[in-house]
């Protein structure tokens, strides 16, 4: 499945702070441990919280991807997380839960169900793709909708079912990805704000705030505790 990636996690211990699930313009299928969800576009950060012994499986669709396996408009799930049953027949996705719950490879069962469930596409949908490219480019809202030959509201209506939000937010969300990159490695954050496309360091922190929860510096250590 075209830039499908798959994860588990398996908490050890009970903690006191929620998982912080930070936004990334994609989408998931989810195994929880007897059910399936979706988990929806994030705007902003989400808070999952976990005791001993829960696990999930799960396999994140690239932007812009979920809607075509899904079957549904990413606007409509927008920070929802919702029972597969509500999407899909309820008997298949019962069946599938339960396959995967008997699987000796759970990541590789969860795949199957979205492979022969969904709408897996063969590639990925070149309009949406085109966006991607146009956001990550950095380019004008006006640029990317007239290389489409589409009115910005079309650009809009489009990016809203693709990836669950407008392409001004899209662009946000995705510099936010660049920016933990290069947090993560270490660049001061001075460095950081001028990689990732920020005006500047005050700017970087409003964003980082707003989108995730936290200052920067805060989300790193937070970051930090939870992998010890």
């Amino acid at each position: 499945m075209p830039g499908a990636v798959v994860w588990s996690k398996r908490l050890e211990r009970d903690t006191a702070a929620p998982a912080r699930i930070l936004p990334d313009g994609c989408m998931d299928l989810i195994w929880t441990g007897g059910s399936l969800l979706v988990a929806g576009p994030d705007s902003a950060a989400h808070l999952v919280p976990g005791r001993a012994g829960d696990g999930y499986v799960g396999l994140r669709f690239a932007p812009g991807t979920g809607p075509l396996v899904l079957g549904v408009p990413a606007g409509e799930l927008t920070d929802r997380r919702v029972p597969l049953d509500q999407l899909w027949p309820q008997r298949q996705v019962r069946e599938s839960a339960e396959r995967i719950w008997h699987a000796a490879d759970r990541a590789a069962a969860l795949q199957a169900v979205a492979v022969t469930l969904g709408r897996a596409p063969a590639r990925r949908a070149p309009v949406p793709e085109a966006v991607l490219r146009g956001v990550r480019q950095r380019l004008a809202v006006t640029e990317i909708a007239r290389g489409l030959a589409l009115s910005e509201r079309q650009l809009r209506r489009l990016c809203l079912d693709a990836f669950g939000y407008g392409p001004k937010t899209l662009d946000r969300v995705l510099r936010l990805g660049r920016a933990l990159d290069q947090a993560r490695a270490g660049l001061p954050f001075a460095r950081v704000a001028a990689v990732a496309g920020y005006a500047d360091q005050a700017h970087l922190s409003r964003e980082v705030r707003a989108l995730a929860g936290l200052p920067l510096g805060l989300l790193l250590a937070e970051e930090g505790r939870l992998q010890e």
